[in-house]
């Protein structure tokens, strides 16, 4: 970020993005920043690149802090938003990003592997969800935009938990529409093809040449493009958006 923030389709608005440190999550806080949104960095013992996402913004003229918790934990979520709604005030966008994975075959995963995972990338949609929707109830408007994945939809082997996860996120995303609309609050969820981030460079099972050539446009998304969509989906131009699935994956599941 380089210039000034400027007057966008989120001034006066507060987003709560979580796993915001790196990859989708901090494009995304700078997306929204730059349209004007107050922005509260979530974050797990990543404290260095989220100040540094924060500070990025700062120096854009922005509004931002870090606020760290585990997703996975209620009580940390709490305590969470309570603290964004005091620092910046009551969420009205939430971007529920925050995920991990793992590898391993069916037969060989450890309970405590798979319940992470669901515990991450599902039961913290629902927690943080749970803990900002009340807010925005009250306001008669809010935005959710939940990240699930393109692997929700294929599957892929040694990812049975990862897939669970996101497959999870979409059900729970349109069961939240179903049930928040009538309060004025969209939710809708993304489903990224592969994106470059520490998540994908990771594995250099995935990250690798051959795999990038697969994908009909011609190379890895970018966290910016999923930014894009999330902003999209945040804003009054998708206020007819309810309980979609957004896919911006580069062809490869046409």
């Amino acid at each position: 970020m380089t210039s000034r923030v400027p007057r966008g389709r989120f001034t006066g608005q507060v987003a709560l993005i979580t796993g915001a440190a790196t990859g989708i999550g901090a494009a995304t806080a700078r997306a929204l920043a730059a349209e004007g949104a107050a922005v509260a960095v979530n974050h797990w013992r990543t404290e260095a690149q989220a100040r540094a996402v924060v500070a990025e913004i700062e120096t854009a003229g922005g509004r931002a802090v870090a606020v760290e918790a585990d997703v996975a934990d209620a009580a940390a979520v709490g305590a969470m938003t309570a603290t964004v709604h005091d620092t910046l005030g009551p969420v009205s966008v939430l971007v529920n990003n925050a995920g991990i994975i793992s590898r391993s075959p069916i037969t060989e995963m450890a309970e405590s592997a798979w319940d992470r995972v669901l515990d991450v990338n599902l039961k913290g949609v629902f927690l943080v969800s749970r803990a900002v929707t009340p807010h925005m109830i009250a306001r008669g408007r809010g935005r959710i935009v939940n990240i699930s994945s393109d692997l929700a939809l294929t599957g892929e082997a040694r990812l049975s938990h990862y897939c669970a996860s996101k497959s999870g996120i979409i059900g729970l995303t349109r069961a939240l529409a179903h049930e928040l609309i009538p309060h004025g609050i969209n939710v809708n969820a993304i489903a990224p093809g592969m994106t470059e981030t520490p998540m994908l460079t990771a594995n250099p099972v995935t990250y690798n040449p051959e795999r990038e050539r697969s994908i009909p446009a011609g190379r890895w998304g970018r966290p910016e493009d999923i930014a894009a969509s999330v902003c999209f989906l945040a804003s009054d131009e998708a206020d007819y958006y309810v309980g979609w699935l957004l896919s911006p994956n580069g062809g490869i599941a046409m």
